[in-house]
């Protein structure tokens, strides 16, 4: 006999993933139909039209052919050859054999001078965990934490769904703090504690914290004091400290800068909390999403724990060699006076001066429309606009009606969860500037008849 859907465990039956869920799965196939679909859904850059810097795809194709060294070396800049050539030395046998479970020792050596540079604090290499992507250094971690059914982590409300099905799929308890939207999605010690207290009421042992800075789907930017804030309360709870820091390089504002919970806890001669920290070459303005390439950082945690860690990455023997480059290419561009440098600076500020444009064009065009509101997108790649709608109607079905009708598709809000009795959806700012005009202009006539 084949496989029930009653032979499955509760666990995968409870998971869900609202980004790539059935509102996106009706898209596809009205796209298949031949409907025009504005996937506003997930951040995909060059799904939608975003460029490859050429650096880091002339790196991929040397490593991965590297007789092209040879047979066209007029094809390739001499600093992206003499780099290529010491990412294949560094790797010893090349990107299509294993590296050690912790990824290739030459890139997390890199990996730790990025940090260096960017944070000024001493980093080790060991420390360093070469990821598919920053997404299976956050499942590593929560696999770690959690221990028991009753082992809970707090995540901000809204959320990554990333944080809520892999909590649910490892059978932890999902402790939800709120983020304050009007006051542009800030966090307070109030609300942290607030948070902790109703846990503790139902007997949830709170393992960590999980904070996303710049904020998805909210684009908020935490600074010092507020990354001080959480480091005390972590520390006062006995808690570890979650970092998802992929958007970092994608912040708009002029007054915000982006601080790494790593710096600060240094700075502090924090040695109580554990961190681990997370980054990737999918997001920022590499979007090189389909590399899955990433990396984990983890500090003040045992040796022994550190063992447990290794063992997790090590049963899939180690992340893929292409993201391990593209990772390396991320913390090591061409250096100023380098042949490559120039194209790579060009193509880098025009990306990211493009999405700070779109950033302010979507929030101030749904704020023009009657029963939207929407805070300062500050960072990352999304705006999470509150919705009115007529009572007794979701916001499912809100985003199911605007696909259908409209062709755009976003995520509703329920997807990353909200103050009960608001209404939201999650749009990114990655489509072409002249889309994203166009989507908004159709989502208000959409917005205006909908009953």
């Amino acid at each position: 006999m084949t496989i029930q859907l009653k032979d499955l465990g509760k666990a995968v039956l409870e998971t869900e993933y609202a980004v790539r869920g059935p509102i996106v799965a009706r898209a596809q196939e009205l796209e298949r139909q031949g409907r025009e679909i504005i996937y506003c859904n997930i951040g995909n850059p060059q799904a939608l039209k975003q460029k490859p810097l050429t650096f880091l795809r002339q790196m991929l194709s040397l490593c991965q052919y590297p007789e092209l060294m040879d047979k066209c070396p007029e094809q390739f800049p001499p600093d992206v050859i003499e780099t290529a050539k010491k990412v294949l030395d560094g790797t010893k046998h090349g990107v299509g054999a294993y590296s050690e479970s912790k990824g290739v020792r030459f890139i997390r050596e890199a990996v730790a001078e990025f940090i260096y540079e960017r944070d000024g604090i001493p980093v080790d290499p060991e420390a360093i965990y070469l990821t598919d992507g920053a997404s299976k250094g956050v499942q590593t971690a929560l696999r770690i934490l959690i221990s028991g059914t009753r082992d809970g982590i707090m995540i901000p409300i809204p959320q990554y769904p990333l944080y809520s099905a892999t909590l649910t799929l490892y059978e932890g308890k999902q402790v939800s703090y709120y983020l304050d939207e009007n006051r542009d999605w800030r966090l307070s010690r109030a609300m942290l504690d607030e948070s902790l207290q109703e846990a503790r009421r139902f007997d949830v042992n709170v393992k960590a914290i999980c904070v996303l800075n710049p904020g998805n789907p909210t684009g908020a930017v935490l600074d010092k004091d507020n990354i001080s804030m959480i480091i005390d309360f972590a520390r006062e709870h006995g808690m570890a400290i979650l970092a998802d820091e992929v958007y970092q390089e994608n912040i708009y504002n002029p007054g915000d800068s982006f601080v790494s919970f790593a710096k600060v806890m240094v700075e502090r001669n924090e040695k109580d909390v554990s961190l681990f920290s997370f980054h990737s070459c999918s997001k920022g303005f590499l979007g090189e999403c389909g590399q899955r390439g990433g990396y984990m950082e983890i500090r003040n945690i045992p040796n022994d724990v550190v063992a447990q860690i290794t063992k997790l990455q090590s049963i899939s023997l180690c992340s893929n060699l292409t993201g391990q480059v593209a990772v390396y290419c991320m913390v090591r561009p061409p250096r100023p006076g380098s042949p490559s440098h120039a194209l790579y600076a060009a193509e880098r500020d025009g990306i990211l001066n493009e999405l700070k444009k779109r950033a302010v064009i979507l929030a101030e065009s749904l704020n023009k429309i009657p029963g939207i509101e929407c805070n300062t997108v500050a960072g990352a790649m999304y705006a999470f606009p509150r919705v009115t709608l007529p009572v007794n109607r979701k916001d499912d079905d809100y985003c199911m009606a605007l696909l259908e009708e409209e062709g755009i598709c976003v995520v509703p809000g329920t997807g990353f969860g909200q103050i009960p009795g608001t209404a939201h959806f999650r749009a990114t700012i990655l489509p072409p500037t002249n889309k994203i005009q166009a989507m908004v202009e159709k989502l208000e006539k959409f917005h205006l008849r909908f009953k």
